[in-house]
Parts: C-alpha cells; sequence; structure tokens
C-alpha cells in the first residue's frame, strides 16, 4: 500500500461573516504535499494563502471540504498529537513570543505540556540546530534581533520534534540579508530532519528557492499549480502568475554570488 500524502487538502473552503458582510476566504483550493516535501503557497495579500494555514490548524473555520494529515482527516479541536506532530512558525517573531518570558521558558513551555524529559539538553539543542548560542536560553524577546527572534520562533517550533512545519511568510518582516539567513536555516534543517513544508508566501522568488512545488493563489481560490522546474523556465499558464514573476525580478537567492 503506497504512503498516504503528508498533507491533503481537499476542496477547502473557509468562510467568515453574514449577509453583506459574507467574505469567502478559501474556495474550493486542493493541493498535496508528500512526506518530506517542500510545498509553497504564494499569492498577494487577501489571495487566502495564509487562511489555508490557519485552517489547518484549526484557528480558521472550515466551510466545506477537508484537511487530512497522513490519511487522517482533521476534525473539530486539534488533538494534542496534532500538535506534537505539526507546527507552525508566524510571520512577526516579535509578536509570537511572549515579551515577558526568558527564552528558557518559551521553550520550556511545549516541552512541559507534552511531558518530555531532559528539558536543558532538549533546549540547548534546539538553539544549536538553529545557530544560537545556550547564553540565549535566559535572555528576554526584545533583547534580541529580529532575525534572532524569528530563530527562537523555528526552535520553538521544533523542540516537539514535529514532521510538518507550517511556515506563514517567516521572513518577510526581516531585513533582506537575514531574510537570506533564515531561509538558509530552514533549507538546512528540512533536510537534516527530513521535515515536510508548507510555505506561503507573497514572494513568487522566495518560493522558487525554497518550495518544490508551488499553489498560485488568487482571490482565495487556485490559480495554478507547478514545480520548481516550470517556474524557473517560466513554463506558465495564467497571466497573473507572470505578473508576479515580474513583480518578484531582482530578487537574488540567498547565497547566490
Amino acid at each position: 500500500m503506497s504512503q498516504p500524502p503528508r498533507i491533503e487538502v481537499e476542496n477547502l473552503t473557509v468562510t467568515f461573516g453574514e449577509g453583506r458582510r459574507h467574505v469567502v476566504a478559501v474556495d474550493r483550493v486542493s493541493f498535496r504535499v508528500e512526506p518530506g516535501e517542500s510545498y509553497g503557497l504564494v499569492g498577494e495579500s487577501g489571495s487566502g494563502k495564509s487562511t489555508v494555514l490557519r485552517a489547518i490548524c484549526g484557528l480558521a473555520p472550515i466551510e466545506g471540504g477537508r484537511v487530512l494529515i497522513d490519511g487522517q482527516n482533521l476534525t473539530g479541536a486539534r488533538s494534542r498529537a496534532f500538535t506534537r506532530q505539526v507546527q507552525m512558525v508566524f510571520q512577526d517573531p516579535y509578536g509570537s513570543l511572549h515579551p515577558r518570558h526568558t527564552i528558557d521558558r518559551i521553550l520550556s513551555e511545549p516541552l512541559s505540556i507534552h511531558g518530555f524529559q531532559g528539558r536543558d539538553q532538549r533546549i540547548t539543542q534546539a538553539l544549536e540546530d538553529v545557530g544560537l548560542d545556550p547564553a540565549f536560553r535566559f535572555r528576554l524577546p526584545h533583547q534580541l534581533s529580529g532575525g534572532q527572534r524569528q530563530r527562537i520562533a523555528i526552535a520553538r517550533a521544533l523542540i516537539l520534534e514535529p514532521t510538518v512545519l507550517l511556515l506563514d511568510e517567516p521572513t518577510s518582516a526581516l531585513d533582506a540579508s537575514i531574510q537570506a539567513e533564515i531561509l538558509n536555516l530552514l533549507t538546512r534543517l528540512r533536510r537534516e530532519k527530513q521535515l515536510t513544508y508548507l510555505f506561503v508566501s507573497h514572494d513568487l522568488a522566495v518560493i522558487d528557492h525554497m518550495c518544490d512545488r508551488l499553489l498560485v493563489m488568487r482571490g482565495g481560490k487556485a490559480v495554478e499549480e507547478m514545480t520548481d522546474g516550470a517556474l524557473a523556465s517560466r513554463d506558465v499558464d495564467s497571466d497573473y502568475t507572470r505578473a508576479l514573476m515580474k513583480a518578484s525580478e531582482g530578487f537574488v537567492r540567498p547565497g547566490a554570488a
């Protein structure tokens, strides 16, 4: 029997509000992400891409369709087992970290909730994984740079040893040079830990750098799906994708000379 997709989204529909305030944020979107794959959702602001991530996490209401992780249909509140397997990294590293908690407390809290042993060793390893010295354990978020805060957010996501990371514009709030460092870090972590990524960005060049396949979204709908090879060769079908490509021109790939 073949292995099911790590993530499967079937005709997902997400709506908000009622009457004249009714908005269809995601309209019958479908895609599959295989184990170990990095899959991108790209589109302008309001395209519904981040809402897809929130629906997977149970943070947005699913009006229609379904979401499956390893063939298991997700219904109702997400379980503790789900949060062990699927973690999310948000756009704003400062807003996602409690400002009055030390890094030690931020990283130890999920370990306590899920009953992990060997807290000190796991925290030290998580910091090492994201390129930070153990001395960072006893700092507060405001004492860190934006790039360092995002590394802590990634460490917090990884400390439960998930198989899936949902990445919601994880570098868009950072300077270009720091953005490149974080993208390279995520590339290394995916390879070393055999992670599956669902990566959201408004920047097609970032998605091209990070992802094996991608889905272009606009107005809550899927526009077209393609491989990174098709994107690199500009073998695209829609005018909207061509416009996104033009908007991304001039982007220098992280690590490029």
